[in-house]
């Protein structure tokens, strides 16, 4: 596995190279590069298999390289914050790493790699980037798969497997109750017609939610509903059942 590494802290650069060669001796970090510049200048001539990339780098933020160069491989983010999950997931992202970090962190960041590079088996990974193309629906039957894509490489994800879909900006979001979670290249309006009214529901202009995705429900007022779901959404959104949608809402547990 041939890593790179995008991260101008030297000290933290140097720790996680000793992680990598911990977890497997086979791992070659090709290169440490701390700023994005040379992170664009090394990927238009260099192809590694993954890159390990701090978001806060000494000349702006990393995301400006997706920007500037293209990035084919799966990339894993690593940051002291939690508010660019969501920018995570439209630039090849497979997982978000916290900081401070430690070894068994990054090795599970890299078993969801692995089950990328499994040809038979289904990808697993934490955010990814958006579809190769959009899925056909078809009238009268409900939607039980949907294709998704990471790179090159593609996966169907059953219906049962959805926790729920979330809508944010103009990108529409897929998570799965692992935490997987993609890019769809559809709207929420027109997803909502092609589901199991029996299992999912639109709860409002922002989520459509399983019925088995709800952790906990709390009374708000003006009769909303506050839902908890598993796994949580990232950033800590509040999910709350829109007012117009409540009664319908409570007809649709009732199911």
């Amino acid at each position: 596995m041939n890593v790179l590494i995008v991260e101008d802290e030297e000290l933290a650069a140097s720790e996680l190279q000793n992680m990598l060669k911990q977890i497997d001796s086979n791992i070659e970090v090709l290169a440490i590069l701390g700023t994005i510049e040379s992170a664009v200048d090394w990927l238009n001539k260099n192809s590694p298999d993954i890159i390990f990339m701090d978001i806060h780098l000494g000349d702006g933020e990393s995301f400006e390289i997706f920007q500037q160069t293209s990035v084919k491989c799966p990339v894993i983010f690593t940051t002291a914050y939690d508010q660019y999950a969501l920018e995570a997931f439209k630039n090849q992202g497979i997982d978000y790493l916290l900081k401070p970090f430690d070894k068994s962190d990054v090795e599970q960041a890299l078993k969801k790699y692995s089950g990328l590079t499994s040809i038979s088996s289904g990808i697993s990974v934490g955010i990814a980037s958006p579809l190769a193309a959009k899925p056909a629906a078809q009238p009268g039957r409900e939607r039980n798969r949907f294709m998704v894509s990471l790179g090159s490489r593609l996966r169907t994800v059953d219906a049962e497997e959805i926790a729920y879909f979330m809508a944010e900006g103009k990108y529409l979001y897929l998570f799965t109750r692992n935490g997987e979670s993609y890019i769809l290249e559809e709207t929420i309006t027109s997803l909502a017609p092609q589901l199991s009214m029996k299992n999912f529901f639109r709860i409002n202009r922002k989520f459509i939610i399983h019925i088995q995705s709800i952790k906990e429900m709390l009374k708000l007022s003006r009769n909303r509903i506050r839902i908890q779901l598993s796994p949580p959404p990232p950033g800590n959104i509040m999910v709350v059942v829109s007012e117009d949608r409540a009664e319908e809402f409570r007809s649709w547990l009732n199911l």
